[in-house]
């Protein structure tokens, strides 16, 4: 019988711990599986848990949690052979969505009763794995903005987004795409492996966690006045087509300003010495899809 191994972050709540541990018990095959449920207990120990299940031969770990919790336990998966599968509880939950994994717990689950298997590409950034997204910009700001709000949810994002957007100013920046190098003038450089940020603003339309590429989406500086209709590009999936808007693929990109602080992975800004290496490491993580 194959084994999973269910994290959870007590922060989320009496409530919604109760209502995950009624879909799984109304819900998970247990023909097909047996199962635990770990608390995480402090930052980063989601990783911990995941090595230990893996070292255990668990089938797969599962996420109960957003993308933080998911980048978490992915890292402690890197290199084994369980998988990760995903119960969405975070606040944007850019991976679930990307990969078309349901937000309601029960059908969730039942994602995980069908057992396909994909293997994902992982990327890098210096020395933080991220499964989704990476960057630096403006994305960066509301990374490190959002990390102190003592409020989430949609309403929060767009309300620090609108905060910040009509005092930012862009930077220029020394890229490197591969072998080609310029300087450019950019409101944000993101580094892409999934499709989107959250709440279905899809900054990289066509990146797929599968073909051993990096998508770079490089926003130039735009009038402020227009920064609603990149919103809406994002959201129908055409934002590369804005004129403000590069576009490349990649197996290998660095970015250097100076003066440059502040990173993102995964929606967590982290410090950084004026320089990031992005990279990519094709089918390093099982993932558990629809």
């Amino acid at each position: 019988m194959r084994h999973l191994v269910f994290v959870i972050n007590p922060r989320s709540g009496v409530d919604r711990r109760k209502a995950i541990e009624q879909a799984i018990a109304r819900t998970l095959d247990l023909q097909q599986y047996s199962y635990e449920i770990r608390h995480t207990q402090y930052p980063r120990h989601g990783t911990e848990l995941a090595k230990e299940a893996a070292a255990n031969n668990a089938y797969a770990v599962v996420a109960v949690g957003g993308d933080g919790s998911v980048n978490d336990i992915a890292r402690g998966l890197l290199g084994t052979e369980t998988a990760l599968a995903i119960i969405p509880k975070g606040s944007g939950n850019g991976m679930a969505r990307s990969l078309k994994i349901p937000l309601n717990d029960q059908k969730a689950v039942s994602v995980i009763n069908r057992g396909k298997m994909i293997k994902m590409d992982v990327g890098q950034a210096n020395e933080h794995t991220f499964i989704s997204n990476a960057g630096v910009g403006f994305d960066t700001v509301i990374s490190e903005a959002f990390a102190k709000s003592e409020s989430r949810g949609f309403k929060t994002y767009s309300w620090l987004v609108a905060k910040h957007l009509w005092r930012y100013k862009a930077p220029l920046w020394d890229i490197t795409i591969d072998d080609k190098r310029f300087s450019e003038r950019a409101f944000m450089i993101t580094v892409a492996n999934g499709q989107q940020f959250g709440y279905n603003f899809k900054i990289a339309p066509d990146a797929s966690w599968t073909d051993g590429w990096l998508d770079v989406i490089v926003v130039k500086p735009f009038p402020k006045m227009l920064g609603g209709t990149l919103v809406w590009r994002a959201m129908n999936g055409s934002i590369t087509k804005s004129r403000f808007v590069r576009h490349f693929r990649a197996k290998s990109i660095i970015v250097k300003k100076a003066g440059l602080r502040l990173m993102q992975t995964d929606g967590d800004a982290h410090m950084t010495n004026e320089k990031v290496h992005f990279s990519i490491r094709p089918g390093a993580l099982n993932v558990l899809v629809p």
